[in-house]
């Protein structure tokens, strides 16, 4: 009974942030047309419905009243998610909701609510991680609105992620986070390449995309290193030392990219120099497990959208085990063409 009233409460909570969250949207032309609005408020929302109607026009996305509207949260996150996972191992506590199925995390609308949640679940035994999420998808369920979240984005950034949340309307899949997100990740980048391109704009330095993806992939080799380490049958203090130990070897590959190809970039030393712990490192790589899949599709359609949905669906019907057969099979060959291709 107690946990039935707990998951009611949640829910509860859910649908007043939800509710708060609605009731704050304005139809963006009459933000843009009223003489109160910031001039650099003005540009973002103008760019947005541009970016709007190429998802439609161009990119096949869904065309429906998402993002055609504004709301200012007072806030600097739209939600927080908490992550759990116990003190030797790097699989996430589930979740499972109607609709969206089981995911490895936990959203609340105010960080005290995720916060509380992490508390009680370290009194459990779990090990957690509490992170703010700029921008997310109702999948259709609500017209989602730019946020106030969304604005202080780069011009890319902010593109790219209204193809994203699309995508999730026009594709999703139960208990299957991976597939989602590397298709959402796929459509996004290259819809901000094609739009890029129509617009006479310079291919965008992928800077910023590579650090993302070089320290993804640093956390990820961390993960796998611990996943070993938990398999094994060492005693729990020799257990708790190697994982330190790795911890540290991650702090330690980290400041040789700062210091190295990034030039001192420090945009990760925040989140390096806080305790790091397994669930601070559940986050990453479910965005990006598929992504070269995905474009191995897309080149197989020729580029065509309608045809790319059309696939992507079908492989998305399949039985798990298929699907992520199906998958493996366009990103081997991707691989195998690009290993040809490097070797002409």
């Amino acid at each position: 009974m107690l946990g039935a009233c707990s998951t009611v409460g949640y829910y509860a909570h859910l649908a007043h942030g939800e509710y708060a969250l609605m009731a704050s949207r304005r139809p963006i032309d009459k933000v843009i047309a009223d003489s109160a609005t910031d001039a650099k408020l003005k540009a973002k929302l103008e760019l947005a419905q541009r970016a709007r109607e190429f998802a439609s026009d161009r990119l096949g996305l869904p065309r429906n009243r998402s993002y055609t509207r504004y709301a200012d949260l007072h806030r600097p996150y739209s939600t927080w998610n908490v992550f759990a996972a116990k003190e030797f191992s790097v699989d996430a506590l589930q979740h499972c909701f109607p609709f969206v199925g089981c995911i490895g995390y936990r959203g609340y609308y105010d960080r005290a609510s995720a916060e509380q949640e992490a508390s009680r679940l370290q009194r459990e035994g779990y090990e957690t991680y509490v992170g703010g999420s700029t921008a997310y998808s109702t999948l259709g369920w609500f017209a989602d609105p730019i946020l106030n979240t969304m604005i202080r984005w780069g011009d890319d950034e902010l593109i790219g992620t209204i193809f994203h949340e699309l995508t999730h309307q026009k594709i999703y899949i139960k208990d299957d986070s991976a597939f989602n997100e590397s298709l959402a990740m796929f459509v996004q980048r290259e819809g901000v390449r094609q739009w890029r391109d129509v617009h006479g704009l310079p291919p965008a330095e992928v800077t910023e995309g590579e650090r993302d993806e070089a320290f993804t992939a640093l956390v990820l080799r961390t993960r796998d290193r611990l996943k070993v380490i938990y398999a094994s049958s060492l005693p729990d203090a020799d257990m708790r030392r190697r994982k330190q130990e790795e911890i540290e070897q991650l702090r330690s590959e980290y400041r040789a990219l700062r210091d190295g190809p990034w030039h001192g970039d420090t945009g990760y030393g925040a989140w390096m120099n806080a305790d790091i712990n397994n669930a601070k490192l559940l986050p990453f790589g479910i965005y990006n497990t598929w992504v070269d899949a995905f474009a191995a599709l897309y080149k197989k359609e020729n580029g065509d959208w309608s045809k790319f949905f059309e696939a992507a669906a079908v492989i998305g019907k399949l039985k798990p085990d298929a699907r992520s057969a199906a998958l493996r099979h366009l990103q081997d060959d991707a691989i195998a063409q690009d290993a040809g291709l490097r070797n002409r």
